[in-house]
């Protein structure tokens, strides 16, 4: 062969062929695995190929293999899955496939290796690799796709306007693996992405969605983001980021333009960071000033409230685009809400009150702020870069000089709603939160220590204030330290 296996590969390999031979059904390695070994990537996804039933090949190497692994049959699919050491082992009958013009999903039938060849998306995964006897490791390459990887090209086996039109999530494959291999895009497959782009409206959210999340998860998000604007497919996919880009000039004066700015952003975080839902929330930060963009002879540009907008927006893009709608989206929306608010820490009359607020809202997310907040620096001023730079600097030595004092980050107010109940003998109402959110505020503020007594002794003035009685103003024993962030 002319790239490197493992040795739990090459046994792989050996009982495949065996088994093949054993049951008359020619095998072939293809697809993924073969091209990233030929690039020196690695690979823990083996696709065979046979020329007969690929499910009852999965079984015989199945039974060959020691331990037995698992074996997973779709039968839909007409495939078959198991697992060795660490490598994943998919196995499918030749096949040829038709398409009708109104659903990707194809009528299938039994084919040759030429045929399943035909079928693939690019040259590049059209290779195959033979494990039969009389050419063992000799690489099956119809469409010279050895090539285009050595000349870092993507470029459809057939004509390309059939390709996509077959499949049009082929569309964003080629984007994402122009992205991930750094491949361009031949002239002609490029043109013709842009001219059967609206065909990936019969995609569904989910497939598309996944190749979103493997372009965001590449090391240069932007190259992908910018092929996706330019073929027209962003605005079909994604209305909002494709919303950003443009400058509207009045009296001379214009704005930087949002979507360059949010992909530089992008990229700046990607070299910090592989979190892709930290990714998310540097693509979603200024989601929302097209909405807000306002100009004023005095102000010229501004976007107020973008963050609380764009937050607002989180939620009705993780649905539309079938994205988890749990704890990830409401991070995502958390760090679009606050990515303005460390800026403002910065000058030195900021309160400590301020940064008590900035702990208690952020908590655990607060170190993926500040790397979001320092990647949406992207002036070409670099005096100005490490101006900003210096200010986040002051910005988190605040925050540890605070959160070392008052203990707020995760924090809970000390007082719970059953006690609030309780020495008022009150029903649970609306009265028990405003008190509760009182006791909150009053801490955030300085006006009383984050600890159990005094809050306690708040909570009595504000009961009273809202003329409610105690029916006790005997407290309970509580230590009168600070709580720890896991208690209240």
């Amino acid at each position: 062969m002319l790239f490197t296996i493992t040795k739990s590969e090459q046994e792989i390999l050996d009982v495949v062929r065996l088994a093949s031979r054993a049951l008359g059904s020619p095998a072939y390695l293809v697809g993924g695995f073969v091209r990233d070994r030929l690039l020196a990537r690695n690979s823990k996804d083996m696709d065979i190929v046979c020329v007969g039933d690929g499910i009852t090949l999965a079984r015989e190497v199945a039974g060959h293999l020691r331990p037995i692994p698992r074996l997973t049959v779709y039968k839909r699919f007409g495939t078959a899955m198991l697992r060795h050491n660490d490598t994943e082992i998919e196995f499918v009958g030749a096949r040829k496939e038709s398409y009708r013009s109104d659903s990707r999903k194809p009528a299938v039938e039994q084919g040759t290796l030429e045929d399943d060849q035909n079928r693939r998306d690019f040259t590049i995964n059209a290779l195959a690799v033979s494990l039969n006897d009389d050419n063992y490791g000799e690489i099956i390459d119809p469409f010279n796709g050895l090539v285009d990887l050595e000349e870092k090209r993507l470029r459809t086996p057939l004509e390309p306007g059939k390709t996509f039109t077959d499949d049009p999530l082929r569309m964003m494959r080629a984007i994402r693996f122009s992205n991930q291999l750094d491949f361009e895009i031949e002239d002609e497959t490029f043109e013709a992405i842009s001219l059967y782009r609206n065909r990936i409206q019969i995609v569904s959210q989910e497939r598309i969605t996944l190749e979103l999340n493997k372009i965001l998860e590449t090391s240069r998000p932007s190259k992908g983001f910018l092929l996706l604007y330019r073929t027209g497919l962003l605005e079909l996919i994604f209305p909002e980021i494709a919303n950003l880009q443009g400058v509207e000039v009045v009296k001379g004066v214009g704005h930087k333009d949002n979507f360059y700015h949010t992909l530089k952003v992008l990229d700046n975080l990607a070299a910090k960071s592989d979190n892709l839902w930290l990714r998310w929330a540097a693509l979603l930060h200024d989601v929302a000033k097209p909405a807000t963009k306002r100009f004023t002879t005095d102000a010229g540009w501004t976007f107020h409230g973008h963050e609380a907008l764009g937050a607002a927006m989180v939620p009705r893009i993780f649905r539309r685009l079938r994205l988890p709608l749990d704890q990830k989206m409401k991070y995502v929306q958390n760090l679009v809400r606050l990515h303005l608010r460390p800026i403002s820490l910065t000058h030195e009359d900021i309160t400590d009150s301020a940064i008590r607020r900035l702990l208690f809202e952020a908590g655990d997310d607060l170190e993926d702020l500040m790397l979001l907040c320092e990647a949406d620096i992207t002036s070409k001023n670099e005096s100005k870069v490490h101006r900003y730079l210096r200010n986040y600097e002051l910005v988190r030595q605040k925050l540890k000089e605070v959160e070392d004092k008052d203990s707020v980050r995760n924090w809970q107010p000390p007082i719970k709603g059953e006690l609030i109940m309780e020495i008022f003998n009150i029903k649970p109402s609306r009265v028990v939160g405003d008190i509760k959110k009182a006791i909150k505020e009053a801490i955030l503020d300085g006006k009383i220590a984050n600890n159990f007594n005094e809050a306690f002794e708040f909570m009595l003035d504000k009961g009273r204030e809202l003329g409610l009685e105690p029916v006790s103003t005997e407290r309970p024993v509580r230590d009168e330290t600070k709580l720890s962030d896991d208690e209240g």
